[in-house]
């Protein structure tokens, strides 16, 4: 009887570290299932739209190429809140980011 409670006893440690592990790695999970994308290391476009309506456009952004992506990225934040990647290589998508800037331009005077 006492050898059964001491083989228990000497491989409590053991389940108690894997345990311990387990919650370590849901943890470091979650906190990376939450995290901004700003802090990701990777391109934010997966796919791109060749053109949108500029009447649903509310701003555009230009990510330029870095350490996280190499490809010039083009964000377009819509009067819905959403945000779609746009195609900067497409004619439509550079002619929207010039009236976007010329909009933005003669706010600032």
């Amino acid at each position: 009887m006492a050898r059964a409670a001491l083989s228990a006893d000497s491989s409590n440690p053991r389940l108690l570290r894997a345990a311990l592990l387990f919650l370590l790695l849901v943890a470091a999970g979650r906190r990376a299932a939450g995290a901004p994308l700003a802090n990701e290391l990777r391109c934010h476009c997966l796919q791109t739209l060749q053109g949108i309506h500029l009447k649903n456009i509310q701003s555009v952004e230009v990510k330029r190429p870095g350490p996280h992506c190499d490809q010039t990225e083009v964000i377009a934040t819509l009067k819905n809140g959403q945000k779609a990647c746009l195609n900067p290589a497409s004619p439509i998508v550079k002619k929207i980011i010039e009236k976007i800037l010329n909009r933005e331009s003669t706010k600032q005077e």
